[in-house]
């Protein structure tokens, strides 16, 4: 075949791969980038005499007009299926109160009449008690708001009947909130959800559904200066929808990557749950990376607790208050450790990645445990990690755990309920990415859309001023002693993300030889100013497939 002439950036910075930076790594820029066939094959400066030849045989230039080439980025964690479902969405994460959202609830219904049902997403507990009775006179139709991060979903009565909610029974590992009769008040958590509700409503979409939500998010994506992501929730519907779009369009693919984590689901049986590991083998033999290298499943998915805000995250102290003050509760694991620790042996012996949520101090110390019998080799990662202990931190760099961090959740307007929860002293723990980075673990990070914004300088900007991205007049600082450098945060949402799926050879740097996925950004290196960078072209594979 035919080499093309190419296509060579001039006029602007060029982020120059950081190997391992810190938090005072200064970033270095050529001025230049050689891209043929989706290859890079030159990232340096103007006068070296491979620009000069690239110029020569006819390359296309682009001026980027002092603009900056970075990689493309790979988000760390997402939910892919669910961000596409989500964006048609009610949003509610404005909504401060009650009457906040009923009213946002009440103007989607009208506006969406031949829609079967309501969906929303951004509630969070303070805005309001997730009871059916409090939007059942907002519209006949089913309504289910997700929670904010996901592990909750309120539901109107309509929704509870379509649910048969009276006869189901309390998933291992989840909750149907219910009232002293028994009767459901329409609150689904944790493994309930994923177990129940997300399920069903995945079954009463159609295949057409399904492939248009996935379209739908990789444009959003794309849009926001990704190439590629890792999904951390992969279940049958979802893989089957990726399958058939694969299978349907084998020219033209989605121009986006995704490395995949097969969910696990909580429960007492140690046969049933190695028997998930089994379907997970299976289906990572299914598709191999050499085979398909843009997506493939790479290993299993284990949530190990729940969350703060809903006082699910299993904590080594009780929390202060929450669902029951007059009971002190720690919040419990989901997984027995015996049981937890046989999965990830399995997992681990078939060189299956792991990762393991854990947002408690108690659950991320099992966690780690749980890992820390594995082989560091298969890179295995831990989610969230938003209350570890210094020595639990200081492990993960020992053991060889990725510490994948969402530092959008470290955003201060959403923290306004944990000092209540957990006192002041346990606050001072939390989210402790510096001691993760100066421990020796490889960082990768992510949003964990839906449940967030997906911005990558809004993340970058959290991790760098530890300030809320979400209401920027909040002026609240949380720890600012465990803040990232913004080279630190900018090669852990590029290249810490490749890495930890083995993706780093080909992905995640401007350098020679690797994959042309490039972004091209309106922007100034200063952690004060991030909140106005602005993506304007998305390069994949050397093509590209987004500009402003």
């Amino acid at each position: 075949m035919t080499q093309s002439a190419g296509h060579l950036f001039v006029g602007g910075k060029v982020f120059l791969h950081a190997k391992q930076p810190v938090l005072e790594t200064e970033p270095q820029f050529g001025n230049a980038i050689y891209t043929r066939d989706g290859t890079i094959e030159h990232v340096g400066f103007e006068d070296d005499d491979t620009i000069s030849q690239c110029r020569a045989a006819g390359a296309i230039v682009h001026d980027l007009n002092g603009r900056t080439v970075l990689p493309g980025f790979i988000d760390g964690h997402i939910h892919l299926l669910r961000l596409g479902q989500s964006l048609s969405k009610a949003a509610l994460d404005h909504c401060e109160n009650e009457d906040d959202v009923r009213k946002a609830i009440k103007d989607h219904a009208v506006a969406n009449p031949d829609e079967p049902r309501i969906l929303c997403k951004g509630w969070m507990r303070y805005m309001s008690k997730p009871l059916a009775s409090l939007i059942d006179d907002l519209d006949p139709r089913p309504i289910y708001v997700d929670s904010k991060d996901l592990h909750t979903t309120w539901c109107s009565t309509s929704a509870l009947k379509e649910l048969d909610a009276e006869n189901l029974e309390d998933p291992e590992g989840g909750k149907i909130e219910r009232d002293a009769e028994g009767k459901p008040t329409g609150a689904f958590e944790e493994a309930a959800v994923f177990n129940i509700i997300w399920p069903f409503l995945a079954s009463v979409a159609t295949e057409k559904d399904r492939e248009e939500w996935i379209s739908a998010a990789v444009k959003a994506y794309n849009g926001s200066g990704y190439t590629g992501a890792i999904d951390m929730a992969m279940e049958e519907q979802a893989w089957a929808t990726l399958l058939n779009i694969r299978k349907e369009q084998p020219e033209r693919q989605l121009p986006f990557r995704l490395a995949a984590y097969w969910l696990m689901r909580p429960s007492s049986s140690k046969e049933d749950c190695l028997s998930q590991v089994d379907r997970a083998i299976e289906v990572h033999k299914q598709l191999s990376a050499e085979e398909s290298p843009n997506l493939h499943v790479v290993g299993i998915k284990v949530i190990c607790d729940g969350i703060i805000d809903a006082c699910t995250a299993y904590l080594s102290e009780p929390y202060l208050k929450g669902a029951d003050a007059t009971k002190p509760s720690t919040g419990e694991p989901f997984w027995e450790a015996d049981i937890l620790n046989a999965v990830v042996r399995k997992a681990d012996s078939a060189c299956l990645q792991v990762a393991l949520h854990a947002i408690g101090d108690a659950a991320i110390t099992m966690a780690v445990d749980a890992l820390s019998t594995c082989s560091p080799l298969n890179r295995h990662r831990m989610e969230h990690l938003e209350l570890a202990s210094a020595r639990d931190a200081k492990r993960l760099g020992e053991l060889g755990i990725t510490a994948s961090i969402q530092p959008v959740h470290a955003d201060p307007w959403i923290l306004r309920a944990w000092p209540g929860l957990l006192g002041s002293h346990r606050c001072e723990r939390a989210f402790p990415y510096r001691e993760f980075s100066d421990g020796g673990a490889a960082l990768a990070l992510g949003s964990d859309s839906p449940t967030s914004p997906w911005d990558i300088m809004g993340n970058v900007y959290v991790a760098t001023t530890r300030k809320s991205y979400r209401n920027t007049e909040y002026d609240e600082v949380i720890n600012y002693k465990f803040r990232l450098g913004i080279c630190e945060s900018v090669v852990a949402a590029s290249y810490g993300s490749a890495r930890s799926v083995f993706w780093d050879k080909r992905l995640g740097s401007l350098e020679k030889g690797k994959v042309a996925d490039l972004t091209i950004w309106d922007m100034e290196w200063d952690k004060d100013k991030l909140l106005t960078a602005k993506v304007k072209e998305t390069w994949f594979n050397g093509e590209k497939v987004w500009g402003a």
